[in-house]
């Protein structure tokens, strides 16, 4: 009998056991809504990305099934050959007018918008200077590049210049930061990079997944939240998270995107979204324009559980927005925090090492506009109660 050449994976799942670090998929029975179903129990829903509510909003809801029964289910091409529809460039026309840049790309994903944006503007003779703890899709896009990664601490400003002030003037140097850190919920200091990126010449770029649909006038990003039109060359934006559906974007100027039409992969391989999360997606920026107070309900559920978290004697670290971890240090009571809050009717997800740094392994929670104040405070009642259960609370 063959020997499993994988057999090295189940040791490695058997030691996550062993460390109490092993997570099984939770199963979604329901809309993705903010007090839902998973695995057969009603819970008070603190893990989605849906920050508006914005995936069963009924003008989404509507625009999908339209744009389903003009088009059908599907494109069958990648954008370059056969899959690029009127809908789909009426996506990024209205995405471009939004973000208030020339033109916008659209991705298949948030994730492929990085990666794809970074290996594509850069080569080996350049150089990428990054945030410490920008996202996962930011790094791959780095390695694929081939470029020279030089990374400075969490939003040290003064690291970065001393990193670019060792480089030389001549070379080719994107300067990029996340708009929103994922798993403390905390601002990059956009103004200061800026000043650094004109200073030295570098290309700066911002992803804003987190921020989309959160910061700045009707959701525009953390780029409108400072104030920063003109003065950032690369803004990628998600569609996933606070639009509701399905996909990322990169916004520049007409030759960056006309570039990435050419030479970003996952551009080139992969077919284009379906009509209906392109439709869906152009309602989602109406809604946006047309119903701020949205966002509003958001910031204003966020005060409210933040407050609440704090009033308990929970460490919520230096979330500036809607992201609010509940840090307690060790993986497995983060772990253990998450699981029995779920048998308490909250479901807010456990996160450790290597997803963040040893040590500060957390429960990472996030409201939505659709939370009711009733959610909320029977939400903070179960981590009151579990949080002292655990010993986490006095």
């Amino acid at each position: 009998m063959r020997p499993d050449p994988l057999a090295y994976l189940t040791a490695e799942l058997s030691s996550l056991k062993e460390q109490g670090l092993y997570r099984k998929l939770r199963i979604l029975e329901d809309e993705q809504k903010p007090h839902t179903t998973f695995d057969h129990r009603s819970v008070v829903n603190l893990s989605s990305n849906n920050y508006l509510g914005l995936t069963t909003h009924p003008r989404l809801r509507d625009a999908a099934l339209a744009a389903t029964r003009k088009y059908g289910v599907g494109t069958g091409s990648v954008r370059t050959i056969a899959g690029t529809m009127d809908i789909h460039m009426e996506l990024e026309r209205r995405l471009a007018d939004f973000k208030n840049t020339e033109a916008v790309v659209v991705f298949q994903s948030g994730f492929t918008a990085n990666a794809g944006t970074v290996s594509s503007v850069l080569g080996k003779d350049d150089v990428v200077i990054s945030d410490e703890l920008n996202h996962a899709s930011i790094i791959d896009g780095c390695r694929l590049s081939r470029a020279a990664i030089k990374v400075f601490p969490h939003k040290d400003v003064g690291a970065a210049r001393t990193i670019l002030q060792s480089l030389p003037a001549a070379q080719r140097k994107l300067l990029i930061t996340d708009g929103v850190f994922s798993m403390d919920g905390d601002l990059g200091p956009l103004p200061a990079l800026c000043d650094l990126a004109e200073e030295f010449g570098c290309i700066m770029m911002v992803d804003d997944a987190h921020a989309s649909g959160v910061f700045g006038t009707n959701g525009r990003g953390t780029v409108d939240h400072f104030g920063m039109h003109g003065r950032v060359d690369i803004q990628v934006g998600t569609l996933s998270k606070a639009i509701g559906v399905l996909g990322g974007y990169v916004a520049g100027t007409h030759s960056l995107i006309e570039f990435l039409y050419h030479r970003a992969r996952p551009f080139l391989f992969s077919t284009s979204h379906p009509p209906a999360v392109a439709a869906a997606c152009i309602a989602a920026i109406d809604v946006l324009l047309e119903e701020p107070q949205i966002i509003e309900r958001l910031w204003e559920n966020t005060r409210f559980f933040q407050n609440g978290l704090t009033s308990l004697g929970f460490d919520t670290g230096v979330s500036e927005g809607p992201i609010t971890p509940v840090i307690v240090g060790d993986g497995a009571l983060a772990m253990k925090l998450s699981d029995q809050l779920f048998q308490s009717g909250v479901f807010a997800q456990g996160i450790a090492f290597p997803t963040v740094a040893p040590g500060k392994a957390r429960v990472r929670t996030i409201v939505t506009a659709t939370h009711t104040r009733e959610d909320l405070q029977f939400a903070l009642d179960a981590f009151g109660k579990v949080g002292r259960q655990l010993g986490i609370l006095q």
